[in-house]
């Protein structure tokens, strides 16, 4: 039995962790195997420091989260008080004050008429709880046969079961999480850079979203509940729809009656240079997903809004068949007031925009590395695709060590992010000019000396 008052120096933590935590994602083990996993220890802005006093930027934000940075002594004082007055109150007994304040602000910034909220713990409860809604909708509407759900392929939505049914990730995880739910299908997404129709933008005539279109019509519409999308897909590689995809994938859920669930769980809170992502399109989903950016990772907290026509199925006594134990909390709503305070008062999400653009210009100046096949990204969420053949698209292994040297290059560098074939970033939204271009410089280097190592330029 390891005393934790001993766990005083690097080597007994590792230990301890290598023995008590199975890190997510991850082997067993972790903390000794792979040199990408370690023990951090503070935070300030977009700069973290480990155990050893290595400094880092965050240039995923945790994990597309941290909006307003780390390191904000504002958001612990909130939460204390909280704590210290009341932390707790069942949502099945009783609300809280934080809880009504945070609702009712939020349906003053989700987009359009998204007006009543239902708090949870996460982003994968969110969707668990949208995709419940939707379901009950139509049932208590009087069409039980609407349960079937229409998700993306290379899209993810979570973790827990009906999220991850949704989620188009089957490949990967399906050898570890089938069966899925039943009555779940998957579309293209509107990924021009791999188009699955081989088309190209505007010719195409936006056959992705007409693709959903002849899905429901095939499935009868009157079996179909809901199509679950993110408006700027970040699993998929930083997928930005072209113009007049949103409106008519809007337009199509109107003809069927199908729900739209707008997934803004990484999207949203500024991330895109826009308070939400469905901003940008002037898009108004029936229900909307989120979580992260809510209270930037400083609690665990969730949320969806829904449109009062979604609400009106659930009037008299047609209740919603559906709790969680922590929705609501006043302590993570407490967070989360704090947070959006922040992010609206010091102007972050202007900076995301501003940032943003400078961000992708410089990505754009990437481009002359032959292994950059292709730059996407609309405010702080930008993504790089690293390829084996610009002119052909090929992809290098998940698997290989190009891919593995260019992201030990990163860490060594001192660049934290997400770095496959997409290199991801999504940098806290209080980033620095000066920030931005050392990730420039960085990014630069790192794929510089990959290319060099396997003679690829």
């Amino acid at each position: 039995m390891v005393d934790p008052s001993c766990l005083s120096n690097e080597s007994a933590l590792k230990e301890a962790g290598n023995k008590h935590i199975l890190m997510h994602g991850s082997t067993y083990q972790a903390l000794a195997t792979d040199s990408g996993k370690k023990i951090l220890v503070e935070g300030n802005g977009v700069i973290v420091k480990d155990i050893d006093g290595n400094e880092y930027i965050d240039a995923l934000a945790g994990l597309w989260l941290v909006n307003v940075g780390h390191g904000r002594q504002e958001i612990g004082d909130a939460m204390a008080r909280q704590a210290g007055t009341l932390a707790y109150a069942s949502s099945t007994q009783a609300t809280t004050i934080p809880a009504i304040q945070l609702a009712t602000r939020l349906a003053e910034i989700t987009p359009g008429d998204q007006t009543t909220a239902f708090f949870c713990s996460g982003g994968s409860e969110s969707v668990e709880s949208a995709i419940k809604i939707a379901r009950q909708y139509h049932y208590h509407n009087g069409q039980p046969k609407r349960q079937k759900v229409i998700g993306r392929r290379g899209s993810y939505h979570g973790g827990t079961y009906a999220a991850m049914s949704v989620s188009g990730t089957r490949p990967v995880s399906d050898p570890y999480h089938s069966p899925f739910m039943p009555g779940v299908l998957h579309a293209s997404p509107p990924n021009c850079y791999r188009c699955d129709f081989r088309a190209t933008f505007p010719s195409c005539d936006l056959l992705c979203a007409d693709q959903i279109d002849q899905i429901i019509e095939y499935e009868n519409p009157e079996t179909v509940a809901a199509v679950i999308a993110e408006p700027i897909s970040a699993s998929n590689g930083i997928v930005i729809p072209p113009d007049g995809y949103w409106k008519r994938l809007r337009a199509i859920c109107n003809k069927h009656g199908v729900l739209l669930i707008t997934d803004e769980v990484i999207n949203g809170f500024g991330r895109t240079g826009k308070m939400f992502a469905s901003n940008h399109w002037n898009l108004v989903g029936d229900i909307l997903t989120m979580a992260k950016g809510l209270s930037s990772g400083y609690a665990p907290i969730g949320g969806v809004m829904c449109r009062p026509h979604v609400m009106e199925a659930f009037q008299g006594d047609n209740k919603l068949s559906h709790l969680l134990t922590y929705g609501g909390h006043a302590v993570a709503c407490a967070a989360a007031l704090a947070n959006l305070d922040i992010l609206e008062g010091e102007g972050l999400i202007d900076n995301s925009a501003k940032m943003g653009a400078r961000l992708l210009k410089g990505l754009e100046e990437l481009r002359s590395h032959p292994t950059v096949g292709d730059v996407r990204g609309l405010g702080l969420i930008c993504g790089l695709e690293i390829v084996k053949d610009g002119a052909t698209k090929e992809k290098f292994s998940e698997s290989g060590e190009e891919l593995k040297t260019l992201a030990d290059n990163l860490h060594d560098r001192g660049l934290l992010t997400r770095a496959a074939s997409i290199i991801s970033l999504s940098p806290p939204l209080c980033i620095s000019a000066d920030e931005v271009d050392r990730i420039i410089d960085i990014l630069d280097g790192a794929i510089g000396d990959m290319e060099d190592k396997f003679c690829l330029r």
